[in-house]
């Protein structure tokens, strides 16, 4: 049975005061690499990464790298967030 946002621990107990260390830009994005096409931030420690509509997956590759298990969009308009652990939207 799949889990709802609700009983998510990692959407729960992530941050809401979380401050982007990159505000309107990818931390790792090249112009090689290509268009940004959304930006999205890590509720643990703030890093800004690009979404996997972009080439690079920077914002993937982030959790990938360290664990970090929650992602909201920095889209303005949006305040979604992802668990990568659960693949849940809250």
């Amino acid at each position: 049975m799949p889990q709802s946002p609700a009983s998510c621990a990692d959407l729960q107990d992530a941050p809401d005061d979380t401050a982007p260390r990159t505000p309107g830009r990818c931390e790792e994005h090249t112009p090689e690499d290509g268009i940004v096409v959304h930006l999205r931030m890590c509720l643990t420690c703030g890093h800004v990464g690009c979404c996997d509509s972009s080439r690079p997956r920077h914002a993937t590759a982030h959790y990938e790298a360290t664990g970090h298990p929650v992602i909201r969009s920095v889209e303005p308009g949006e305040t979604w967030r992802w668990c990568y652990v659960h693949e849940l939207l809250g």
